[in-house]
């Protein structure tokens, strides 16, 4: 850990800014303060990652370490820049496997593979009516269920684009528009372009999210993703959706429907549907939801897809639905979350079946808290136990988190 924090410092006294800054970049008014007005964060996260997955012979047990070093530009005529630097490394023993290290037939997938990288890096115009940003990016589409950043793995993923944020004055009041132009998406794989998984897609690809209030408390968003990957064209798809999400009095609702066909050179001709519908309650400080999700297929053979979305989030901690089976998913989920003290707590129940067919995926029970030690320090533990049925593996996962910043 002490070489890391080291190697990041060393980094930011040759471009002439400190690590030990916290303070947000403030406003240029010459040229020379676009540096001696930046801000410079560092953080660590260490984490620990048990995996017993009944398809493996041995358990995984990985103990890894993000260190970023961000250096954000002060703001000069509505210019500004951030660069971005990353680097995982393992401490201890490599009881794991990922994609590029060769043991994934000996050990769990756990997917934080070693190495250094550029995770942002852009130049940034922004002024009352009008954002662009060129670069590097992180790009977080409304809850990240069809664009995201993975930002749970160690190295995260961020698209090289060109990207267009607009608030434009109708009679329905203000709506944003948000449109992308992804010529790169980097992935959570690492710069290791070993293995099995490309560390990038080669992407020709557009990205557009609208969304608008109606009414105060409620926000509609309208979205459309032609996705099209040159190196792995059975993720190429265009899909056209909407969402909504609000409260009724102490009840809040969130729901969303999409439709998705295939796209550029995917050699899979389909049409997949995409439902989702949450109630939410919240009751002396304790907030319950239960919520429906399904991901279409096409007759069994080929189902409805998100490959640019922060998976993790959805479908289950387990990860064991990355990729949409051939006949579908649907998810009946429960969710109970609130605190003791200061420590947040969450438990998710999921319910998983086929769309197609009468097959049942199995049930998972997942569960988080989250302890803030001070601003700087938190510690999570969280816990995800998938039983398997007619599909995958009986799966255990445990991590125990520290993430500090300065």
């Amino acid at each position: 850990m002490k070489r890391q924090y080291l190697k990041y410092s060393a980094l930011a006294a040759c471009i002439g800014i400190s690590p030990f800054s916290t303070t947000i970049a403030d406003e240029a008014t010459s040229f020379s303060e676009v540096l001696t007005k930046s801000d410079t964060r560092f953080n660590l996260r260490y984490r620990y990652e048990f995996v017993d997955d009944n398809k493996s012979p041995k358990d995984a047990n990985a103990s890894t370490l993000k260190s970023r070093i961000t250096w954000n530009s002060a703001t000069y005529k509505g210019f500004s820049g951030l660069v971005e630097i990353d680097n995982v490394s393992h401490i201890g023993g490599e009881n794991y496997a990922t994609p590029s290290n060769g043991k994934a037939g000996e050990y769990p997938i756990v997917a934080d593979p070693d190495g250094t990288d550029i995770n942002q890096v852009y130049l940034k115009y922004k002024d009352d009516n009008f954002t662009g940003i060129a670069g590097r990016q992180r790009i977080l589409h409304s809850g990240q269920r069809f664009v995201g950043g993975v930002g749970w793995r160690q190295n995260e993923q961020t698209y090289d684009s060109a990207r267009i944020q607009l608030p434009i004055n109708t009679d329905m009041g203000e709506v944003k528009v948000d449109y992308s132009y992804i010529w790169d998406v980097n992935r959570i794989f690492g710069p290791d372009t070993n293995g099995g998984q490309p560390r990038r897609y080669e992407s020709d690809s557009h990205a557009v999210h609208v969304s608008f209030s109606p009414a105060e408390g409620h926000t509609i968003g309208l979205y459309s993703y032609l996705l099209d990957f040159e190196n792995a064209a059975a993720n190429s798809s265009e899909t056209y959706g909407i969402e909504y999400k609000g409260s009724i009095g102490p009840v809040s609702i969130a729901a969303a429907a999409a439709t998705q066909s295939d796209y550029k050179d995917n050699p899979v001709n389909y049409d997949a549907e995409y439902y989702m519908a949450e109630l939410g309650y919240k009751i002396k400080g304790v907030a319950l939801a239960a919520g429906y999700e399904q991901l279409g297929s096409d007759d069994g053979t080929f189902a409805f897809r998100t490959p640019l979305a922060t998976l993790h989030k959805f479908q289950g901690w387990a990860d064991k639905f990355l990729v949409t089976p051939a006949d579908g998913i649907e998810d009946v989920y429960f969710k109970v979350a609130g605190k003791v003290g200061p420590t947040k707590l969450a438990m998710f129940y999921h319910d998983f079946s086929a769309d197609e067919g009468s097959a049942d995926y199995g049930t998972e029970f997942d569960a988080v808290a989250t302890y803030p030690v001070n601003k700087n320090v938190s510690l999570q533990l969280k816990y995800a136990k998938y039983d398997a049925e007619d599909l995958a593996t009986d799966t255990d996962k445990l991590w125990f988190t520290i993430n500090m910043k300065f």
